[in-house]
């Protein structure tokens, strides 16, 4: 099985974690467990949410040409069980298997005695090394911090063998630099993950410290909803669009090779890539009655997505509200040419919807 193959069969299986933990009631732990034994890596996701569903892995699709025995079996061992449940209940799913109904193998379940918990563990053994898999992971979570996801608490554990033995390396995802209530909305915490997450990268960039604290007074950051509770095509669907803007000086700018604009998409709390709704989206608005100009290189053409009218609906309320709140941001070409003093603004600009 190539690498990219195992990391979105990893990154998956981490997402559907977070689902689980999202359905649950009470607070929840993640764990991502890589231990190394070359030339064996075996990786183990376990989460405290809400029991799997079998049919999720049932439905896992794989592209079966690019597994080959030397990299990967094929084999997921999965433990789950639900708080109603009196077992865990264990499982092994062959990937490779052609018929989805034969691909399940329940083994011996385990008594719980009484006890009362959920939670599932899904684990693979691949041959490969810690490193190739251990970048996309841990972007996926420095992108899941952004959310801010109350009632979870994530953990990436490294495990390496050497010939001194084993060595432990612990990741912990992180502090708050600006704590939020629980019962904060969704919208406030996606502003102030964005916020976060554009400081951390522009202070790496400028070499400063790592502190949320730094330029913080050059952010400008702002946020829309829009929601079709009544629309038919697409009920209860809601879109919450946030917009940062981080003036950036001469000096950084000439170091980063300018302007950088970032889109960040997320779905059902979970991220992904740009989806070709949000794209058709964002090219649908104008941005230069906002003084900006998107570029976006995508092939071919797509039919309607019911969601395509809501996102814009949420970027254009961000937008005007970026505006509204500072004067002088993001004029139009016109208005520009209207003002007696126009200043050059140099920027990142980052979108997460």
């Amino acid at each position: 099985m190539d690498i990219s193959s195992v990391q979105k069969l990893c990154i998956h299986l981490i997402s559907s974690a977070v689902q689980r933990c999202r359905l649950s009631e009470g607070l929840c732990r993640l764990s991502v467990v890589l231990k190394s034994s070359p030339p064996i890596i075996r990786v183990s996701i376990s989460d405290t949410g809400t029991g799997s569903c079998l049919e999720e892995f049932q439905d896992l699709k794989c592209n079966r040409e690019g597994i080959g025995t030397e990299k990967w079996d094929g084999l997921l061992s999965i433990k789950t069980t639900s708080i109603s449940d009196n077992k865990i209940y264990h499982y092994h799913l062959n990937l490779r298997g052609s018929v989805s109904a034969r691909r399940l193998t329940r083994l011996p379940s385990i008594p719980k005695n009484d006890a009362k918990f959920s939670g599932t563990e899904v684990c693979l053994s691949i041959s490969e090394t810690i490193d190739a898999l251990l970048k996309d992971i841990k972007h996926y979570f420095q992108k899941m911090l952004i959310l801010k996801i109350p009632s979870v608490a994530a953990e990436l554990v490294i495990e390496r063998g050497d010939a001194s033995g084993l060595r432990c390396e612990n990741v912990f995802l992180p502090n708050e630099c600006s704590p939020l209530n629980f019962s904060s909305s969704n919208v406030e915490r996606l502003k102030s993950g964005l916020e976060e997450y554009v400081l951390k990268h522009r202070n790496s960039l400028n070499n400063k410290c790592d502190s949320c604290f730094c330029s913080r007074e050059k952010l400008k950051i702002s946020s829309g909803v829009a929601s079709s509770m009544e629309s038919h095509r697409s009920p209860g669907l809601i879109v919450e669009a946030v917009i940062a803007i981080s003036e950036l000086s001469e000096s950084l700018c000439f170091r980063s090779s300018g302007n950088k604009t970032e889109v960040l998409h997320f779905k059902d709390f979970s991220p992904s890539s740009v989806s070709i709704a949000s794209l058709n989206a964002l090219t649908s608005i104008d941005w230069r009655s906002y003084g900006l100009t998107l570029v976006i290189t995508y092939p071919g053409k797509y039919k309607y997505q019911p969601d395509r009218h809501l996102i814009k609906k949420g970027v254009k309320l961000a937008l005007d509200d970026l505006k509204e709140k500072h004067t002088g941001l993001l004029l139009s070409a016109h208005a520009v040419k209207l003002c007696p003093r126009p200043c050059k603004l140099n920027c990142w600009h980052h979108l997460v919807i």
